[in-house]
């Protein structure tokens, strides 16, 4: 191994502690008994590390700024837009600047020259940019966790996605839903993974075949309208239809309408007013770490073809999908939600009900928690939980 690619991360490896406590007893910072710090670096001096000029420069001086690395589909969804101006007012109260990252991203230790930390929001392991951005010496926090090979950031500030997604089935279900369907985002993000397994698992425990659509990740309504068409026209049974992505919803409904599908529920079981992830009246929050552990595996679940004029049962009451009268689809019942909240969901009509992940209050988390790590008022490695809250509107609420 050549100094030219050992990085941080071998040495921490190699010297059996995190890779904060490497850059700490490096640079001669932080906590790090002096045992600690001698081993540290009689490893790197072994392995040949040397850390690039951007980080000796930054030792010196602070840049008065941090960086913003958002994915690439960023500009065209409001969820984003809203935790990137919470990150930035949260950011000035600490006297710091925030530099806005182009998606490409760009080597690690010209960015870490011009900024003192950065901020790693939805990292996907698919986008080259990322490890870059991990490694480049400075502080990273990421909004979710990193579920890729590379360097793991300084810390993470994480949504129990796996939970907000089950109080949306939980709560289709009780609004009478027995075949509901999933538009799951595509890629290996932990939102995206975590949501495809919950679908599985969720499944599994209540003996109810969820019905998983793959779609893009930043679907259009355009996009969600076309995968519903076909969801439905494939399996006419599928009364509930939850859309992952931000600002698709529209397109889920625009469907239900031109398939004769009336929105709203039609199941014996119903309470108004907005619900938390226990089923309570009354929009709360709800907060935990996510998993962010493995996927589904099961991909687009196989659907049986049915014709147009097909109204029979399709299992009996209380098996997996069973219903307790004939299933048609034209003018039957059909329940629409999103996992996440916007303008979007708000503004439809009729109003869908969402999950509300509070995207500005988000960005202001990940940002304090890098100030935090920045001003040595909390230890590198930490994880932060962001809570969230169900808002049950029209859209699973009986007509009328």
């Amino acid at each position: 191994m050549t100094s030219r690619t050992v990085t941080l991360l071998d040495v921490a490896r190699a010297a059996g502690v995190s890779k904060s406590t490497v850059s700490d007893a490096l640079q001669g910072s932080g906590r790090v008994a002096e045992a600690t710090r001698d081993r540290v670096r009689a490893v790197a001096e072994e392995l040949g590390y040397r850390p690039n000029s951007a980080a000796r420069r930054l030792r010196r001086a602070s840049t008065g700024a941090v960086g913003l690395h958002l994915p690439a589909t960023a500009t065209r969804l409001d969820y984003y837009m809203n935790l990137a101006f919470g990150a930035v007012e949260r950011a000035q109260e600490d006297g710091l600047d925030m530099v806005l990252l182009a998606p490409s991203g760009a080597a690690g230790g010209r960015i870490a020259s011009r900024v003192d930390g950065l901020l790693v929001i939805d990292p996907e392991p698919g986008d080259s940019a990322v490890p870059g951005l991990l490694d480049a010496g400075v502080p990273v926090v990421t909004g979710e966790r990193y579920l890729g090979p590379a360097t793991g950031p300084s810390g993470a500030v994480v949504c129990d996605n796996a939970a907000s997604l089950t109080a949306l089935l939980d709560h289709v279900t009780e609004r009478g839903a027995r075949r509901p369907a999933l538009l799951a985002p595509s890629g290996s993000s932990a939102w995206a993974t975590a949501l495809r397994a919950t679908a599985g698992s969720w499944g599994r425990a209540h003996g109810v075949a969820v019905t998983l659509r793959t779609v893009p990740f930043a679907a259009t309504p355009a996009e969600a309208e076309a995968a519903t068409l076909a969801l439905l026209a494939a399996d006419p049974a599928v009364d509930a239809v939850i859309c992952a992505p931000d600002g698709s919803a529209p397109g889920v409904l625009r469907a239900a309408t031109a398939l004769g599908r009336k929105v709203g529920a039609s199941g014996t079981s119903d309470t108004s007013g907005a619900t938390n992830a226990s089923g309570s009246s009354g929009a709360t929050s709800t907060s935990g770490a996510i998993d962010g552990n493995g996927r589904t595996g099961e991909g687009d679940r196989t659907e049986h073809d049915r014709s147009e004029g097909d109204r029979t049962e399709r299992g009996g009451p209380g098996s997996p999908g069973g219903t307790d009268a004939a299933v048609g689809p034209v003018g039957a019942g059909l329940l629409v939600a999103s996992c996440v909240d916007g303008t979007a969901t708000r503004g439809a009509e009729p109003p869908v009900t969402a999950v509300d992940l509070r995207p500005a209050a988000y960005g202001r988390a990940c940002a304090e928690l890098l100030c935090d790590i920045l001003a040595g008022r909390a230890a590198p490695d930490t994880v932060r939980r962001h809570s969230w809250s169900l808002e049950t509107r029209a859209s699973t609420r009986p007509p009328g």
